[in-house]
């Protein structure tokens, strides 16, 4: 059976949103939300990874795994490899990173990925959904990913490009949503590439991979965690769970 790492990339100096990680959402700081539900997918030992103290002492005194990372690192990628490498003992052969801006991503969400991973060949699965609206789809906070086919519950499909604005394309366009599950080898190999002609001019790193011929399957969520990335995401994102606890 495959061993499995989630790391969850995390800082405080987000442009958008200052101190993002640390926004209360129904009186618990938003990153341990996310690092909640990691744990409740219960498919292997989690960590944060992050520069900052203010974040380290939050998750230690709720008493998480937290990893102090470099500063300079300019991708959460990079971030993670980082723990990857010098701080896990024992390698593990998948190993996820997770957005720490999805408060309300549901455990069987990360379970369902991890799953694929452990049962097929490719060297990157990350997950996507339906737009809610139009004005989400050309929203350029959100990333769309292009695939061949109409994406269902029962298969993955090829990831084909990578959007943030609204453009032409030839096939299906969806939702996509901030986690990455890599093999070990793809890890050690997309750290080793360079930063990639798109993945720059989009400011989307998961670009590099695709100019690089490796392979990323999407699957499909019915609904899609909401990723918070300004103060109005953050009043959405408290309304919504705040539904879901009555619920």
């Amino acid at each position: 059976m495959d061993k499995i790492a989630i790391i969850i990339p995390s800082r405080l100096d987000a442009q958008r949103l200052p101190n993002k990680p640390l926004k209360l959402i129904n009186d618990k700081e938003m990153i341990l939300h996310v690092y909640e539900s990691a744990i409740k997918s219960n498919v292997g030992e989690v960590y944060i990874a992050t520069p900052d103290q203010k974040i380290i002492d939050t998750i230690k005194s709720s008493r998480g795994n937290v990893i102090k990372t470099s500063a300079n690192h300019e991708t959460g990628t990079d971030r993670i490899f980082e723990v990857f490498k010098k701080e896990l003992k024992s390698k593990p052969d998948i190993i996820i990173n997770l957005q720490g801006d999805m408060p309300n991503i549901q455990p069987d969400a990360i379970t369902y990925l991890a799953s694929y991973m452990s049962k097929n060949k490719c060297d990157i699965g990350t997950l996507a959904g339906e737009f809610n609206s139009d004005k989400e789809m050309k929203d350029p906070n959100v990333v769309k990913v292009e695939v061949k086919e109409k994406l269902s519950k029962s298969k993955f499909l090829k990831a084909l490009n990578f959007f943030r604005e609204d453009v032409n394309f030839s096939f299906h366009l969806y939702h996509h949503i901030g986690i990455y599950a890599f093999t070990n080898e793809a890890l050690v190999r997309y750290v080793s590439l360079k930063r990639s002609k798109l993945e720059l001019e989009r400011k989307l790193e998961q670009l590099r991979a695709l100019e690089n011929k490796m392979s990323v399957h999407v699957g499909y969520l019915a609904k899609c965690p909401l990723s918070v990335d300004t103060e109005e995401d953050l009043i959405q994102a408290k309304n919504l769970m705040k539904k879901d606890e009555k619920n």
